[in-house]
């Protein structure tokens, strides 16, 4: 007993579990990557797709012989080349024969072969194939000994270990594949170009990728497409490896005289049709994708045909760009050009794909040569031995009539005449009608034609340049039969269409309301009122929401978003949603991330964030509640992310109030609830960085006082306007403020008075200015500055606006004169002043305050 377990000790092997799973590991990746997964760098093919076109060979399911069913095919593959599941088989068969998939189809399918919409083909006993005539220039001389042939997985027949292949089939068709630790991603070429760089490379081995780039722009995608920038495709042209850009051919066309819509007729490679519909109808019905009004596909036989209407007030370029953006409409194709070179996996640029080409054809052709070689000498061997017995043709026939066998008058006529076996053996078979003198003139017309053919190809086998002109003249005759003109089309720009330039650089108003609601509306929607009017209706907003800001933009700026957390945010002007007037506009949180619980308490208007030059010699200063005051360089806050960024350090209990651009040398004011200012010189704070907290602006009357505004001044006409929460306000010289430093408590700006209520604003204007002024129940008026004249700096002010009880101001804007108002003014002569309902903005003028004018304007001490 102990004897047996001594010998079952001996038969146990100790293995390093490390070393075992590493080899093993290695084995099962290097059989991936060889046996599934990645192309040969010859025909182009993985051995799925090199047995399913050799098992159709064995069937042979030429071009010209009738479909058989797939399943046979399937069957034939399966049991004697691919032993592996049965959709494997048919899903390579498959894609092989849709025209979607590859741009020079192999298999010509006959029934439901699926869709660009993703729906499955039908099952393999319904559909049936043959091999497509450009299939068999893949297989073409595969029975002359071109190639070597390897065992199949049960030792029984032998298969093809590549093709023949007189297409350069991985350049035309692609190729991709994932394998372990590494995967492959090729793109698809246009046979006729690939066949002209192809000749160039024959005719100049030392040329270089960039003089192949004329012959071979780019990728040539079965489903079309335009592909951006060359840049893309120049990288994978000269590395193997690049990203190229591909969208969809997209027209947009006017319909019923006023209306827009986009015909999109060919989609991006590799995209299925209906998810990219049906995700774009996602987009629309959230919100993420503007002005879109239906969306149809009406893609038939004829091919490819999606309709996106656009709606009235949009446009249609934007929305394109959009589409492009958000959806299926633009991708990319990551060019990774591995493949086996002599059963080893490399990384190929396009030159080393067409080199290896090139030197699997001359092998072909070689080993083509030498089997058609032998061929000839075989047969020109027999016919030698014919022409001697037709010149001994009398004792050739008296010999065999002498011989008792077959086997004494071959030997006979091997020693007689000194023949070969062979020679002796064919002038026994040789029938009767070829002693006529025809047909020892066509033996003799044969033999001298051999002689001929043996003569050139021993010239063809002795001469590589002749080898290599033979490669050219099959490539230009495949040209010749299969080439076609390309399908996608190469633009020179990869840049991105630029929003901005469908866009008219025009002055909007910028309104966001207290709960957080943004529009932008055209400058020309408002129009200049009579100081004391009651204004006109400005947004529809809630009872219990008004509008807290209000600016004056260009649709090409950016806008920096403040909140009084001290966060910063980005949004160029025409990004934000248009809104009538009286519209309610879009809550800011579905535009940019900004948290729910954060208002917005300060935005800048920047004209560009590339040019570094302004970037450097502007500054943003910011001023908190509390009276803290902080100068961080623009530059700062020159590159958007879209979650924002901290722009200041805020102290508990104080919130961010004021943000302004300045130039560094401007005169700062900062104005308290309790009616008293500063003015200090911006010189003396000094900049600082992002996350700092600032230094102190100006000193609060009393724990209830806060600040209501900041303002930046830079040439001595800039006034300072002072608004009161009662309709209040005044202008009044930055003179009047004396400079002290910063940090102190202030002087008077303002006489608070029951009457007058507390500070709200304050805002530094000119004569060409005007006012906006909005009440918390929405009501807009708007003021030409030069109505109202310089004062002192104690006084009490003149009454700007009428409120009704209980109603206060909300916020206060100042808006620049532009030609806009010269246009108006004409347009209001001509009776042309109707808004977008149909009211007259007459409606809305000036009515009589039951005050004297001339009164209101006395200064009151």
């Amino acid at each position: 007993m102990a004897e047996d377990n001594s010998q079952q000790n001996d038969r146990i092997i100790p293995i390093n579990i490390d070393e075992e799973m590493r080899s093993a590991y290695i084995d099962y990746s290097m059989s991936v990557i060889v046996s599934r997964a990645l192309p040969d760098v010859r025909d182009g093919l993985k051995p799925v797709h090199r047995r399913v076109l050799f098992g159709m060979l064995d069937l042979g399911l030429n071009n010209n012989k009738p479909f058989k069913k797939s399943a046979r095919i399937v069957g034939e593959v399966m049991g004697k080349y691919h032993p592996h599941g049965d959709s494997s088989v048919y899903d390579t068969m498959v894609r092989m024969a849709q025209d979607f998939s590859l741009r020079y189809p192999l298999v010509d399918g006959q029934g439901n072969y699926g869709t660009v919409d993703g729906d499955s083909p039908a099952a393999m006993r319904y559909t049936e194939a043959r091999l497509q005539k450009i299939a068999e220039e893949m297989l073409a001389d595969i029975n002359k000994d071109t190639i070597d042939y390897q065992l199949n997985f049960d030792d029984t027949l032998e298969e093809p270990t590549v093709l023949p292949a007189k297409i350069p089939n991985l350049l035309v068709n692609g190729a991709s594949g994932i394998a372990v630790g590494m995967a492959t991603n090729m793109a698809p070429h246009n046979l006729s170009e690939v066949i002209d760089a192809t000749v160039a490379l024959i005719d100049n081995r030392d040329i270089e990728v960039s003089e192949l780039m004329t012959y071979i722009k780019g990728p040539d995608f079965p489903t079309g497409g335009i592909i951006y920038g060359y840049e893309g495709a120049r990288d994978a042209f000269e590395t193997g490896r690049g990203r190229v850009v591909l969208r969809a051919r997209a027209e947009i066309e006017t319909f019923n005289n006023d209306r827009e819509r986009i015909i999109v007729t060919e989609i991006p490679y590799q995209i299925n049709k209906a998810q990219m519909i049906e995700r774009t109808a996602d987009l629309v019905n959230e919100k993420k994708l503007e002005g879109i009004s239906t969306i149809r596909d009406e893609s038939n036989r004829e091919g490819i045909r999606i309709v996106y209407e656009i709606k009235r007030d949009a446009n249609a370029a934007i929305v394109l760009n959009n589409l492009y953006k958000y959806t299926a409409l633009q991708t990319s194709f990551s060019v990774n050009n591995i493949a086996l070179v002599n059963g080893r996996p490399m990384l190929l640029n396009l030159k080393d794909l067409i080199h290896h080409f090139v030197e699997h054809r001359q092998e072909v052709i070689v080993r083509r040569t030498k089997f058609e070689l032998a061929e000839a000498e075989k047969r020109a061997h027999i016919l030698e031995g014919l022409l001697i017995a037709l010149d001994h043709l009398d004792e050739v026939i008296r010999l065999i009539r002498s011989s008792a066998t077959p086997e004494e008058a071959r030997d006979g006529l091997m020693q007689q005449f000194s023949l070969t076996e062979i020679q002796a053996r064919a002038i026994l078979d040789m029938t009767l009608r070829r002693l006529t003198g025809l047909e020892r003139d066509k033996i003799k017309e044969e033999y001298a034609e051999l002689m001929k053919q043996i003569e050139y190809l021993k010239s063809i086998l002795a001469d590589p340049e002749l080898q290599m002109r033979i490669i050219k003249d099959e490539l230009l005759e495949v040209k010749e039969k299969y080439g076609d003109e390309r399908k996608t089309e190469m633009v020179h720009s990869t840049a991105e269409m630029m929003t901005e330039d469908f866009i008219e650089d025009e002055d909007v108003v910028i309104t966001i309301s207290h709960e957080g609601y943004i529009k932008r509306t055209p400058l020309t929607e408002y129009r200049r009122q009579g100081r004391g009017g009651k204004g006109a209706l400005g947004s529809n907003s809630r009872d219990e929401d008004f509008i807290e800001h209000l600016l004056v933009a260009s649709n090409h700026n950016y806008m920096l978003f403040f909140t009084e957390a001290g966060r910063c945010f980005w949004l160029r002007v025409f990004e934000i949603p248009e809104g009538t007037r009286t519209s309610k506009g879009r809550a800011i949180q579905n535009i940019i991330s900004i948290p729910k619980e954060e208002k917005i308490k300060a935005y800048i208007k920047v004209k560009n964030l590339k040019d570094q030059d302004y970037l450097d010699n502007n500054f943003i200063i910011m001023c908190t509640r509390k009276g803290t005051i902080k100068k961080t360089s623009l530059e700062a806050y020159s590159r958007p992310r879209a979650n924002g960024i901290n722009a200041i350090n805020i102290n508990d209990g104080d919130t961010l109030l004021e943000a302004t651009l300045t130039t560094g040398n401007s005169e700062v004011v900062m104005a308290l609830k309790s009616g008293r200012a500063i003015r200090f010189n911006e010189a003396t704070v000094r900049p600082m960085g992002r996350t700092a907290t600032g230094v102190r602006g100006i000193t609060l009357e009393d724990e209830k006082d806060e600040v209501v505004g900041m303002i930046a001044i830079n040439d001595a006409e800039t006034t300072v306007l002072v608004v009161s929460e009662k309709g209040y306000g005044k202008r009044t010289d930055i003179e009047d403020y004396r400079v002290t430093n910063r940090g102190g408590k202030g002087v008077k700006t303002i006489n608070v008075t029951e009457k007058t209520g507390k500070l709200v604003a304050i805002k530094d204007v000119t004569d060409t200015d005007d006012l906006m002024i909005i009440n918390r129940s929405g009501i807009i008026i708007r003021i030409a500055m030069k109505e109202l004249r310089v004062m002192g700096r104690a006084t009490q002010g003149v009454r700007l606006i009428s409120l009704k009880e209980g109603d206060e101001i909300a916020s206060v804007a100042k808006i620049e004169h532009s030609e806009e108002e010269e246009l108006e003014q004409k347009l209001e002569e001509n009776g042309l002043t109707t808004d977008e309902s149909g009211e007259n903005l007459d409606d809305f003028a000036p009515e009589d305050n039951g005050e004297d004018e001339s009164a209101a304007d006395t200064e009151i001490e």
